[in-house]
């Protein structure tokens, strides 16, 4: 009896931790499957974390949040470098690490005025560079989903619910995000593109990363374009990487092709340095073509390799908007639609439209893609602005 009796203290610490650790794969399987509205789901991480049993349960909530949430990166990492699971297994959990730490970091037993600071330190350190680099599965994406239309409202208030989460005040946040989501999910409605504007999806597929779309890869993109211009929309949006390596040969088999179509293309390409190269936007059409957009955020370690040369340049904080066919648009080149300064940066500029487009011919049955379009439907959703979306998968 007396060892029973003892036992069980621990039986119940051990029972405790397994929960508050299910919790945080929860919130990240759930809110990052795909759907916007799951999305909602993330305003219980926080609270999770917070009121942990200690520092180490707090860590592997953490752990379990990231990972549930970026669960396709083993298979989508072993499909990009050619190599076997194991090694997608490693980057996996080596990407975790930046999150995890901040977490196990800031996580405090005591209770008061402590632990809202500190996660809302939390929250702005995963948000913005250096950190922010790896900053996916953020809980602030639910504002779109929360408070659609709110724009820097809905964000600010958003903020104050998942800081609210780690209090006392907890139930009261939790019910204030429950009554929102209700009224979220019965009215919900996808951002439409913009009038005459259209974003064309392609599936071709690559063998292996440094591979980029060949001549007859882009006079089938050709095709698309004039199919889209035959049934009169005058702006075609096309996937990251969609024109290849671009140079003055590409740029004449665009022009040439595109100079009896009625027509404005935003294509994506690569422009290569003697040091690296500019995963870019171009604007094409038949009376020539010009750089958008320089991708301010390109993937870590698969694109952006800043210990060496050769890997794409990261511009961070530049050209966070540009002007295209009359509307002023906001840019998100793939991995900047995981990631929040990206599209927070670019909303300080009252785009009129936001633009995202991705070439995830490595993601294979994953929800990589899923999770890409579902972000920047909440982020759009959030400001109340259209949205058009191209990918390659």
């Amino acid at each position: 009896m007396g060892s029973h009796r003892k036992s069980s203290p621990s039986r119940r610490r051990i029972s405790q931790a397994v929960l508050f650790v299910a919790g945080g794969a929860i919130t990240g399987a759930i809110g990052w499957s795909g759907h916007p509205l799951a999305f909602a789901i993330g305003v219980a991480f926080p609270a999770l974390w917070a009121f942990a049993p200690s520092r180490t349960v707090a860590s592997l909530v953490a752990l379990a949040h990231f990972l549930g949430a970026s669960r396709g990166l083993p298979v989508g990492a072993s499909i990009f470098f050619g190599t076997q699971l194991a090694i997608g297994l490693g980057l996996w959990l080596a990407a975790s690490l930046m999150f995890v730490a901040v977490h196990a970091v800031l996580w405090t037993s005591r209770g008061g005025w402590r632990r809202p600071v500190r996660y809302a330190i939390a929250a702005v350190v995963l948000s913005v560079p250096p950190l922010g680099i790896v900053g996916w599965a953020h809980p602030i994406t639910a504002a779109g989903v929360l408070f659609p239309g709110w724009a820097w409202f809905g964000l600010a208030t958003t903020g104050a619910l998942l800081i609210a989460m780690t209090t006392r005040a907890w139930p009261i946040a939790a019910g204030v995000a429950m009554l929102a989501f209700a009224w979220s999910a019965q009215n919900w409605t996808p951002p439409v593109e913009p009038a005459g504007w259209r974003g064309i999806d392609t599936r071709f597929s690559f063998e292996a990363s440094g591979q980029y779309a060949d001549y007859h890869q882009q006079v089938g993109t050709i095709r698309l374009v004039e199919t889209a211009a035959g049934e009169g929309a005058r702006v075609a949006i096309l996937p990251e990487s969609a024109m290849g390596l671009w140079s003055a040969t590409t740029e004449r088999l665009w022009t040439r092709e595109l100079s009896s179509l009625d027509i404005m293309v935003n294509g994506g390409a690569a422009i290569v340095d003697p040091v690296g190269y500019d995963n870019v936007m171009l604007g094409v059409s038949g009376k020539g073509a010009e750089i958008l957009y320089r991708e301010r955020m390109p993937i870590p370690v698969s694109m952006w390799q800043p210990w060496t040369t050769g890997g794409a340049h990261a511009r961070f904080f530049a050209n966070p908007v540009f002007e295209f066919s009359g509307l002023k648009v906001a840019p998100l080149i793939c991995y900047e639609q995981l990631i929040i300064w990206p599209v927070i940066q670019s909303m300080l500029y009252a785009p009129e439209v936001i633009v995202a487009t991705g070439n995830a011919w490595w993601s294979g049955n994953t929800n990589i893609v899923a999770i890409q379009r579902s972000s920047a439907q909440a982020w759009a959703s959030l400001f109340g602005l259209p949205l058009v979306m191209a990918f390659n998968e």
